[in-house]
């Protein structure tokens, strides 16, 4: 058996750049909503839909790089979906049409999916040791938060003196630069020669057969559905409902003077209160039965949702929400990918957690089209938001029955 301790510093450090990078562009595009729905008069569905295409993509392209990753190489991999992420970003800042934004989303999407959880995340899982694997995912995913902490804000501040157009395109460049820490990247050997006697489709028939994978797979949906709405409509929902923030008044005295950037700096503070939250899951997931741990996060975003949307929104209530919905927010990740890990080995992890992260995927369209689409309905996010305290109880309860064990003949990398 390899050691793995040797290789851990520099993969975790590289691969929480690219996540920091990648992740700081994603969480930007609700920021965009208005100013680009202004600029061409679009309805508030038309660039929701690219967004919710862009989440479509990046799970249609997990478990597609994860393959690509084992196949290739990992660093391989990250290039072509860097490569992919900056020209989605490039041609969608020529875009003048819906169909142009909705089109080259497939591209900006599959550069995530090359840049993000599924490809780092099993990198990362095969040079941890098991004793630290559940802490190193949770180190990584955590970052995730730490491009979502300036994402935003950066955004905002870009567009207070150039157009999005150009931000686009600086952001494109920044996916690039970051490859230039890819040399650090030495990833551990894939497996021995007796380690590859099981095909990945004898270990895909495995899995597909074991309920325990489709109650994963169907507990990640409402993950996908809840944090994908939030953070396309959350920016532009803040900014119609809150009002106007009193000049001299304690969120002002924060440097939030406009609703607008209210609604910018609320996911960066979901952001902030969530690496202590994810470094939390990854301590717990090492100690404590993670499907239980993934049963009470659910419960915990169903019952945070709904007692935000029951009670006045106000910018003090945002605050609140913000934090608390941030402290679970990617808190489900190191704990998903380690049951994945933990019942289904290591060596085909990336493919195996790329098709379970299709299902938050999936959630995450549902829940940004779905957002657009009701708004242009019914004139609010109401219904949407009660969907997801729906869906966020399923979450909860499907994770009960899963079998918490290595299933029976597979090998690990």
């Amino acid at each position: 058996m390899q050691t793995r301790t040797p290789l851990m510093t520099p993969v975790l450090i590289v691969g929480c750049v690219i996540i920091i990078v990648s992740f700081a562009i994603r969480s930007t595009f609700g920021v965009f909503q208005i100013p680009i729905a202004e600029e061409f008069g679009w309805l508030r569905a038309e660039f929701s839909l690219a967004i919710a295409i862009q989440n479509l993509a990046w799970g249609v392209g997990q478990p597609l790089f994860g393959a690509l990753a084992e196949k290739i190489g990992d660093r391989k991999s990250i290039v072509l979906g860097a490569i992919i992420y900056a020209l989605g970003l490039m041609l969608s800042a020529q875009s003048s049409t819906p169909a142009e934004h909705q089109l080259y989303a497939w591209l900006i999407g599959f550069g995530i999916a090359g840049t993000g959880f599924g490809v780092i995340l099993a990198v990362v899982g095969r040079a941890a040791s098991d004793e630290n694997r559940s802490m190193s995912l949770a180190i990584v995913s955590a970052a995730g938060s730490g491009g979502q902490i300036f994402g935003p804000p950066t955004a905002e501040w870009l567009l207070g003196f150039m157009t999005w157009q150009s931000t686009f395109m600086l952001f494109a460049a920044a996916i690039i630069l970051v490859l230039l820490t890819l040399p650090m990247m030495r990833a551990p050997v894939m497996a021995s020669k007796s380690e590859l006697d099981e095909s990945l489709g004898q270990i895909l028939v495995k899995a597909f057969r074991d309920p325990s994978y489709t109650f994963i797979y169907l507990g990640f949906f409402s993950c996908g559905y809840q944090i994908a709405f939030i953070t396309a409509h959350f920016p532009a929902f803040v900014t119609e409902l809150c009002g106007p923030i009193t000049p001299g008044g304690t969120l002002d005295n924060m440097g939030i003077s406009t609703t607008s950037a209210l609604g910018a700096v609320s996911i960066s503070l979901i952001g902030i209160a969530n690496i202590g939250g994810t470094l939390l899951a990854g301590w717990a997931g090492k100690h404590y039965s993670k499907k239980y741990l993934l049963a009470g996060i659910y419960t915990g975003r169903t019952i945070i949702a709904a007692l935000f949307i029951i009670f006045p929104i106000t910018p003090e209530s945002v605050i609140l929400f913000s934090f608390a919905m941030g402290a679970l927010w990617l808190a489900t990740i190191p704990l998903t990918s380690g049951l994945v890990a933990h019942i289904y080995g290591l060596r085909y992890m990336g493919t195996l957690y790329g098709i379970v992260f299709l299902s938050h995927q999936l959630g995450s369209f549902l829940g940004v089209w779905l957002g657009g689409r009701m708004y242009d309905v019914y004139g609010d996010y109401t219904l949407v938001w009660w969907i997801g305290v729906g869906v966020g109880a399923f979450s909860a309860i499907i994770h009960l029955p899963i079998r918490e064990r290595r299933l029976e003949g597979l090998r690990t990398a």
